[in-house]
């Protein structure tokens, strides 16, 4: 994919470090004139093991000073949240001079979002208001309301062959204009080239569709294929305020949903997070930190942003441990989700769709969860039910200053530095 503004992928100069040195204390008696030798003792700090939290510690420092090194430009920070059966870390690494990040720092966590709007699909399954196998035309059950409206603005490619399954693991062909040139619009996205037009512009599913409809748009026949599409999850959560909506009696939002049912106060686990879908909804919460956009010759720090045109696919926020608290409890079926609709979605899960579940990925080592990168944010949330070790990894960082190369290094470190941190505390690292 490529790494303009409105891009959401699915997917460090060496610091110095003090040796610890042998150091001999002697602690002589002498008795009377004689000047005897009486006593001496011997410690070897050597015999005293690094703490696990600074294992970790020099683990993602490595990390981050190799990409550092990689891309030859300053990585701010390299923030790893890591729980283990017995004990929970957070570490900060940055720059000498740098600012660390804290545990209840906000910032945007971009595409990790569609687990959230996975876990509200399937938990509206769950509880009988809608059916994940469904087709998106079919009806809302016990209403005359299907899924998704039956009007031209709607009569995209394959829409009534399309599940509500198959948006959920980016198998439904739905062409993706937050990520790819649409006609009309230079060469740009739909999303792109709007938002730059006017920053203010209050977006909605219906105008994103509206694309797909008016050129036609589609990757291929629905279960031919995969191709990650944030258009698609945009869909999602039009379906999941639509049907609120529906079984409410009362106008609905996605962002209703999940904190009514997933994530708010009166939830099984409730976390401080949040999904704005206005376009006046732009503050990020202090203590915050901003993403930065590196190209040539200019950078740019991402905080207050318009995130209407991602709802359902990209547009939350919150702190490292409220993202670690629902993985952890999600996906150990602890939350609003019972075990076997958990199992749903992880065994969905196959080479066929790019390893990709419902709203979840897998990888070795590792275990299941998302990752996310928008204006600047990459972000990484995984769990491991093998060892049930939990991992929470974000770099406040888009490096294209080398094209996608330099792009997808920062990418692939949220991953290097899960793995790091897991082998710190003696946990397998990457196969």
């Amino acid at each position: 994919m490529k790494p303009n503004f409105s891009t959401d992928p699915s997917r460090l100069l060496d610091f110095s470090r003090t040796s610890v040195r042998t150091v001999f204390f002697r602690s002589c008696l002498t008795a009377g004139l004689t000047g005897l030798l009486v006593g001496c003792s011997v410690i070897n700090l050597d015999d005293h093991p690094i703490l696990p939290a600074q294992r970790v510690q020099q683990a993602v420092d490595k990390v981050r000073a190799e990409l550092q090194n990689a891309l030859q430009n300053q990585v701010p920070s390299l923030n790893v949240l890591i729980q283990t059966p017995s004990q929970k870390i957070f570490v900060s690494s940055v720059p000498p001079g740098g600012t660390p990040m804290t545990e209840t720092t906000n910032f945007r966590f971009a595409s990790n979002t569609k687990t959230f709007t996975a876990t509200a699909i399937m938990h509206m399954h769950q509880r009988g208001w809608l059916n994940f196998k469904a087709h998106i035309t079919d009806l809302i059950p016990g209403t005359n309301i299907p899924y998704v409206p039956n009007t031209p603005a709607w009569d995209f490619p394959y829409k009534n062959e399309i599940t509500i399954e198959q948006l959920l693991q980016h198998s439904s062909g739905v062409f993706d204009v937050d990520n790819d040139p649409v006609p009309g619009f230079n060469g740009t996205s739909f999303t792109d080239a709007t938002q730059t037009a006017d920053p203010t512009h209050q977006f909605n599913t219906q105008e994103m569709v509206q694309q797909l409809t008016l050129h036609q748009l589609s990757y291929f026949a629905p279960g031919m294929g995969y191709h990650y599409s944030n258009t698609g999850y945009s869909i999602l959560g039009y379906i999941i305020a639509r049907v609120y909506s529906t079984k409410s009696g009362s106008e609905k939002t996605y962002d209703n949903y999940l904190q009514d049912h997933i994530v708010g106060p009166t939830t099984p686990v409730p976390v401080a997070i949040r999904f704005p879908v206005r376009a006046d909804d732009t503050i990020l919460p202090a203590p915050r930190i901003e993403g930065l956009v590196l190209s040539p010759g200019q950078a740019i720090y991402y905080g207050d942003y318009n995130m209407s045109a991602q709802v359902g696919e990209g547009n939350g926020y919150g702190t490292m441990p409220a993202l670690n608290t629902f993985i952890r409890s999600l996906m150990k079926g602890q939350n609003v989700l019972t075990p076997q609709t958990v199992q749903l979605m992880q065994t969905d899960v196959s080479a066929a769709n790019n390893l990709y579940g419902l709203g979840i990925h897998i990888r070795p080592d590792l275990g299941y969860g998302h990752t996310g990168a928008r204006i600047g944010n990459t972000a990484l949330i995984i769990y491991d039910p093998l060892t049930d070790v939990s991992v929470v990894v974000y770099l406040p960082l888009w490096d294209l200053t080398q094209g996608l190369d330099s792009f997808e290094k920062g990418l692939n470190t949220l991953y290097d530095a899960a793995y790091a941190a897991r082998v710190a505390l003696g946990y397998p690292g990457k196969p």
